[in-house]
C-alpha cells in the first residue's frame, strides 16, 4: 500500500464527506476508493469511518488521522516547493482575495503596484463577499473584515471599520434627524440587504446590543446602491465605514446616530499557517499591510 496514496485519499473522503463525493473529485470508481480505505483501517488496526447508506462520520481516530494527514501532506508540499525552487526567489502565481467594494478601493491599488514591484509573480485577486476556505480553494492571502475565529490562519490587523448610520443633509432638512435608534422607524430608510436585516438595524443603547425598528423604503444588495439612494435624498442608510467615506467627507453624506454605534469590525490580512511561506506570499504582506495601515488610517470618519 502507498501511504501517500492512502493518506491523500483519506484527506479527499474527510474533505468531500462521502466516498462517493470523494470518488468524483479524484475520478476514479467508487468501489476503489471503497476498497483503498478499507486497506488503511486494515493496515492503521482502526475504523476510520462509520458509514451506512445515509450517515458517513469520522470516529474520534478518523479525526486525529485526518488532521494529522493534512499536516504531513502539507509538509511534504514545502519540501517539494523549495527542492523546485519556488522558495528562493518570488515567482509564480499569488491568489489573494477580498470583498468586493474594499478590494476594489483599497486592494487593487496596492495590488498594481506589487506587480510592477515584483514582475515574476502572477497575481489572481478575486473579489467576492464570502469568506472562502482559503486551504481548500488555494487561496494564499486573504482581506478579511470581521472578527476572526480560524485557528489555523495566521492574521496581520491592518485596521477597523464600523457600521455607520448616515443621510444627506437635504433629507434631514426636510424630514428631521434621529437622535436615537427608537426614532429611526418614524424615518425612511435603505437598508443594503448584504450588511443588515431590512426591518431592524443592531445600534448599542446603554451599553447593550439592541434592534432598532426600521421602515425600508428602498432596500438594495450593494453598499454602492444604498450610498448613492442616500445621496439623492431617497433617506437614511447604514454601510461600512469605507463604503462611505469619500460621500461623508464631501459633505454629501452626514454621520447620525454615532454614540450608538456597535464596536468596531478588525480588518486583517491573513494567511494559512504553515511550516514554510514561501516568498511570494510573504513579499505581498510585507507590501500590503502597511499600505492598508496607511489606506484604512485615511479614510477614518
Amino acid at each position: 500500500m502507498d501511504r501517500l496514496d492512502a493518506m491523500r485519499l483519506f484527506v479527499a473522503i474527510g474533505d468531500a464527506g462521502s466516498l462517493s463525493a470523494a470518488a468524483r473529485t479524484l475520478k476514479v470508481p467508487l468501489p476503489t476508493v471503497s476498497r483503498k480505505l478499507a486497506l488503511l483501517e486494515e493496515h492503521l488496526g482502526v475504523r476510520l469511518v462509520v458509514r451506512t447508506t445515509r450517515k458517513f462520520v469520522l470516529t474520534d481516530p478518523g479525526r486525529t488521522y485526518l488532521e494529522s494527514c493534512r499536516r504531513l501532506l502539507a509538509e511534504i508540499e514545502d519540501a517539494e516547493r523549495m527542492a523546485a525552487g519556488e522558495y528562493d526567489a518570488p515567482r509564480g502565481r499569488l491568489y489573494v482575495t477580498a470583498p468586493i467594494v474594499f478590494g476594489r478601493l483599497h486592494v487593487l491599488p496596492i495590488a498594481l503596484a506589487f506587480l510592477k514591484a515584483y514582475p515574476e509573480v502572477d497575481l489572481r485577486l478575486s473579489l467576492v463577499d464570502r469568506i472562502s476556505d482559503m486551504i481548500e480553494e488555494g487561496i494564499d492571502a486573504a482581506l478579511r473584515i470581521a472578527n476572526l475565529e480560524d485557528s489555523s490562519l495566521i492574521a496581520a490587523r491592518v485596521g477597523a471599520v464600523r457600521l455607520v448610520t448616515c443621510a444627506a443633509p437635504s433629507y434631514l432638512k426636510a424630514n428631521g434627524t434621529p437622535r436615537a435608534p427608537s426614532e429611526l422607524i418614524q424615518h425612511h430608510c435603505i437598508a443594503s440587504a448584504n450588511l443588515s436585516a431590512t426591518d431592524r438595524w443592531a445600534y448599542k443603547v446603554d451599553g447593550k446590543e439592541q434592534l432598532a425598528a426600521i421602515r425600508s423604503r428602498l432596500a438594495v444588495t450593494t453598499a454602492e446602491a444604498a450610498i448613492d439612494a442616500a445621496i439623492a435624498g431617497i433617506g437614511i442608510t447604514r454601510v461600512l465605514s469605507y463604503q462611505a467615506a469619500a460621500a461623508i467627507k464631501s459633505g454629501k453624506l452626514k454621520l447620525l446616530l454615532r454614540p450608538f454605534e456597535l464596536p468596531e469590525i478588525p480588518v486583517s490580512l491573513v494567511h494559512p499557517e504553515g511550516r514554510l511561506t514561501p516568498p511570494k506570499v510573504r513579499v505581498f504582506l510585507d507590501f500590503a499591510a502597511p499600505r492598508l495601515r496607511q489606506r484604512l488610517s485615511a479614510v477614518q470618519v
